[in-house]
């Protein structure tokens, strides 16, 4: 499976995910004007991806580390966990880094929501330092 690079603008965050190292980042500020085209081939690519996971064994770790989300990104994102959430409870190992700053409440404050909203996968909240 090849790899999924999309660089940062200014609106929208960098997209790596490394189907070899099972390695998924996101990183950056995301506000594109619209963020379900913006995110439509990351939904593709994961939906595929995880589709092709069959050991058990194998881990993915999920990096997020999203600077500022306006309200159509953060639904987006929920639904970017949700389906991780789906892998997990199919007994995938997913772990979920969510990277906030110490002096960004409004982040910290998002990640707290999605990891209440969430059970089968780890997430793990990493203040940035």
């Amino acid at each position: 499976m090849d790899n999924l690079i999309i660089e940062a603008t200014r609106s929208s965050p960098a997209i790596q995910f490394d189907a070899d190292r099972h390695y998924l980042s996101i990183c950056g500020e995301s506000y594109p004007e619209n963020a379900a085209a913006f995110y439509a081939p990351v939904f593709a690519w994961l939906k595929a991806f995880l589709a092709g996971l069959n050991d058990p064994a194998t881990a993915v770790q999920v990096n997020l580390e999203i600077r500022y989300l306006n309200s159509s990104s953060t639904k987006v994102m929920l639904n970017f966990l949700d389906l991780l959430e789906q892998a997990a409870q199919d007994g995938k190992q997913i772990r979920v880094h969510w990277f906030y700053d110490p002096d960004n409440e409004a982040v910290l404050e998002c990640g707290q929501d999605f990891s209440e909203e969430l059970q089968a996968l780890t997430f793990k909240l990493v203040e940035k330092g």
